[in-house]
């Protein structure tokens, strides 16, 4: 079983205060904050970029091991996730997680490239992580 780490630290009052995310390897480090999470700060990130993130790279990787197991190796796999953070009784939650992903893979009809972008949102430990979140939706092109 392979064990990954993060740490998170947050320095003074919920508004006025500050953190910062860092990878357990620190090859990603980057700040947060209140206005970055619920307001207009573009200069820092949130939690619920860096869970579309997890989830756009997990969900793209999956999709790659399905059509490896059909011996199919796609040219490119590229995900965005718009991750919508609302409220739910009172308290943030997040509501929604949208994932556009884009692929170009030789030899593959568009319905069978549908059926595994399925199985990957379904299947993807990040997508099983995140069961929790009301509505998970895929918009999957496959490019010529």
């Amino acid at each position: 079983m392979k064990q990954h780490k993060a740490k998170a630290q947050w320095k003074g009052s919920l508004k006025e205060g500050s953190g910062e995310f860092e990878t357990g390897r620190g090859n990603v480090k980057t700040g947060y904050s209140f206005a970055s999470r619920f307001g207009d700060d573009t200069k820092a990130t949130s939690p619920e970029e860096l869970i579309g993130a997890a989830h756009a790279g997990c969900f793209s990787m999956f999709l790659s091991a399905l059509l490896g197991n059909q011996n199919i190796t796609p040219d490119y796999i590229s995900t965005t996730a718009d991750v919508t953070l609302g409220e739910t009784d009172g308290a943030p939650t997040i509501q929604k997680i949208v994932l556009t992903t884009e692929a170009k893979v030789p030899n593959l009809q568009n319905d069978d490239f549908q059926k595994l972008v399925q199985e990957a949102k379904q299947k993807c430990p990040v997508s099983k992580a995140l069961s929790a979140v009301p509505e998970i939706s895929v918009n999957a092109t496959l490019k010529e």
